[in-house]
């Protein structure tokens, strides 16, 4: 009899062993590891809104950093009662940041702003630098100002350094830095470097990215990359101010016209153009500042080809300048509502 019951037993756990593992091995393939989770792992975060980075205006009171939320990435309203959420004095060896751009990083979870550091009131051939920041919550940053005259040898004729934007190198698994800078009397050109591991500093010299093929000056630089070819949106500076676009298969180099174009959908003059993907998956949205008219204008495309305005769809409760947008999670919303 024990003998029976001692078989009986061994074959039911034997089941139910089978069985658990059966089950474990199911559910690993259903459900994301514990680090996925976390967002730790590769897995991408499920977005629910957009924040979106400014400065108010060419006063060192307002040049300074803001923060809005949007659901939809069609209406904004400011946090912190549009007042700034870090202090520039902190920060910056001028005292004042412009053209803030903010990007998540490649691991999900880390974020990085960088902006210009200018007070526009020194002149606009006054600023020699940008200023890196780091952060794993978005409402508590670490920053380096950088000055590039100081930092390189022969720099004497620079004078002038703008709008940096921050992009993730697939290739080189590094942090790329690009921005606009001008020495002496030749035009504006975009270059791009190497931020260091811990965002901190540069790695290297800075390297031509684009140059405009018309010999004129191009600023405020912004990459979108989609189908495996990236799009640098500029502004012509010198000209009609307006927004163009080039094209390459690679990041840091080969950019070609797309054509003789502007995008922009209106005549007046704009600068700062910032691009992003809705969450929804109809297509992307190109904004710009229309720094004249004391507004914004938003555009929709889904082949950054044909550009349409959208204005009757956009509200914002505050006035930016020069700005970028990031898609955001709930729970980011949430921590940023709650600090601000």
């Amino acid at each position: 009899m024990m003998k029976i019951f001692v078989l009986y037993f061994l074959r039911q756990t034997w089941h139910f062993a089978r069985i658990t593992f059966i089950s474990a091995v199911i559910l690993g393939m259903v459900l994301p590891s514990s680090a996925q989770r976390r967002g730790t792992g590769k897995a991408k975060p499920v977005f629910s809104g957009y924040l979106f980075t400014y400065f108010t205006g060419n006063d060192k009171s307002k040049e300074q950093i803001c923060f809005a939320l949007s659901d939809d990435g069609y209406h904004f309203k400011a946090l912190n009662g549009n007042q700034p959420v870090i202090n520039s004095a902190d920060i910056s060896e001028t005292g004042g940041v412009r053209d803030p751009h903010i990007l998540r990083g490649a691991d999900g979870k880390t974020f990085y702003m960088v902006a210009t550091d200018m007070v526009s009131a020194k002149g606009w051939n006054s600023n020699r630098g940008l200023v890196l920041m780091k952060s794993d919550d978005l409402v508590h940053w670490t920053s380096t100002a950088i000055n590039l005259q100081t930092q390189y040898a022969g720099q004497d004729s620079l004078l002038r350094v703008w709008a940096p934007q921050t992009i993730y190198d697939e290739q080189a698994k590094k942090y790329m830095i690009y921005f606009s800078t001008k020495y002496g009397s030749q035009p504006d050109k975009i270059v791009y470097v190497y931020a260091n591991k811990d965002f901190t500093g540069l790695e290297g010299a800075p390297g031509q990215l684009f140059f405009n093929p018309e010999q004129a000056a191009c600023i405020d630089g912004d990459i979108q990359q989609k189908d495996g070819k990236f799009y640098l949106f500029f502004k012509t500076e010198d000209r009609r101010p307006g927004i163009k676009v080039a094209v390459s298969d690679r990041l840091t180099g080969g950019y070609k016209m797309q054509s003789n174009d502007y995008v922009q959908q209106t005549d007046k003059p704009v600068e700062g153009a910032g691009t992003f993907r809705l969450n929804d998956g109809s297509g992307y949205i190109l904004m710009y500042d229309m720094y004249t008219s004391g507004r914004y204008q938003f555009t929709k495309t889904t082949d950054f080809k044909n550009f349409v305005a959208i204005d009757e769809n956009i509200s914002l409760d505050f006035h930016p300048r020069h700005g970028t947008v990031m898609p955001v999670t709930a729970e980011e919303m949430k921590r940023l509502s709650s600090a601000w």
